[in-house]
């Protein structure tokens, strides 16, 4: 099992074409390479690879085409940075295995693996670090899955049983993501935050993800562009309720949130 003796920053890369915030921008070979190389001087502690957009309401891409346009990226990034980190944000399993295979270092699975639970097998097999979010539905249906009695409790218990299942299949290396913006309202997005540190007594490491979504540019009426004021804030909120890895388009500013927490944790 992983053990921390700072938090540390996750750098987002898509390569997809419709992404909220990056969609489209890293779209050849080159662009890929100069902006991992940008977010790893900047302190990206792993690199966050992903081929097929989350975001609410997005569209299925099919396997095929996830595949293309991850394929040849990974041992690319690797000969060029081979002490680095890759994590490849995907549900499925073969995309995985495929993705493993060709130098991957962690799994990065929305659904936890309850859209295709062999992605268990297939990190366990490659002795891979597994990152679980909670969500419900998928992508295109989630935001109508948004109803708990109780919310924090209820991720809670999910992560239970997921860690129960998942283990099961040899994974050892599990860590937990909450899942801000997926299947949840805005404002259950930081009554979650508010209550993180519920997860701390399952002792995996705790990633969170709200660089520049909704539930901060939407509270403060402007755009994603306009958000990094606001990750910031959440990021230091997430930190002091236990926030291990900070998932981030911005690695500087999430970097300097860790360093000004080291300040404050004395």
């Amino acid at each position: 099992m992983w053990v921390m003796q700072s938090p540390v920053v996750m750098g987002i890369l898509n390569v997809t074409p419709d992404s909220f915030y990056d969609g489209g921008k890293y779209d050849s070979r080159a662009k890929v390479l100069e902006q991992a190389a940008r977010l790893y001087e900047e302190g990206a502690f792993i690199l966050d690879l992903g081929a097929y957009s989350s975001r609410p309401g997005a569209m299925e891409v099919s396997e095929e085409e996830e595949w293309n346009r991850l394929k040849g990226v990974i041992p690319a990034i690797k000969k060029q940075f081979p002490d680095h980190l890759i994590a490849v944000d995907t549900f499925r399993s073969e995309i995985a295995s495929r993705s493993l295979k060709e130098g991957a270092d962690i799994i990065n699975d929305i659904s936890g693996g309850f859209l295709d639970n062999r992605i268990w097998q297939i990190a366990a097999e490659h002795k891979a670090p597994y990152i679980a979010m909670h969500s419900k539905g998928t992508p295109s249906t989630m935001q109508q899955l948004a109803e708990y009695s109780n919310l924090p409790m209820e991720v809670l218990d999910y992560f239970v049983e997921m860690t129960r299942l998942a283990r099961r299949e040899g994974l050892t290396d599990l860590i937990l993501d909450p899942g801000f913006g997926f299947a949840k309202t805005l404002e259950q997005n930081y009554e979650l935050l508010n209550q993180l540190d519920v997860l701390k007594p399952l002792q995996n490491l705790i990633l969170v993800g709200f660089s520049r979504k909704s539930m901060i540019y939407k509270s403060l009426g402007t755009q994603p562009s306009e958000a990094l004021n606001g990750t910031t804030a959440l990021h230091m909120a997430a930190l002091l309720k236990g926030a291990d890895i900070l998932r981030a388009h911005d690695v500087k500013e999430a970097r300097e949130s860790i360093t000004l927490y080291h300040k404050i944790r004395g």
